[in-house]
């Protein structure tokens, strides 16, 4: 088992600060044996929202309004590298799904 605890950037950082930190976490995630269960988890700050159109492998249709640029950010990463966004997958109640 592999776990990954990150902090990503806020929307607010420079893109070359929010692309280097993918390309880090990509690194990071890629050295991780694919026979393994990966966990990344942390503070994303990313919106995936609940358009799943083409992630339907990775986002289950309960996330929430729109997806953000981090957003897309994260999906593309996820979809990559095969993970699942576990919190999209579930019906929780509108006050559980954001921070």
């Amino acid at each position: 088992m592999n776990i990954i605890q990150c902090y990503a950037p806020s929307s607010d950082s420079n893109d070359s600060y929010k692309n280097q930190f993918y390309s880090r976490l990509q690194s990071i995630t890629e050295k991780c044996p694919g026979k393994d269960l990966t966990i990344l988890m942390g503070y994303l700050n990313a919106k995936v929202g609940m358009d799943n159109n083409g992630y339907e492998d990775i986002i289950g249709r309960h996330g929430l309004g729109e997806r953000s640029k981090n957003g897309e950010r994260f999906a593309n990463l996820c979809a990559f590298n095969k993970l699942v966004i576990g919190g999209t997958i579930f019906l929780h109640q509108r006050l559980n799904k954001a921070t």
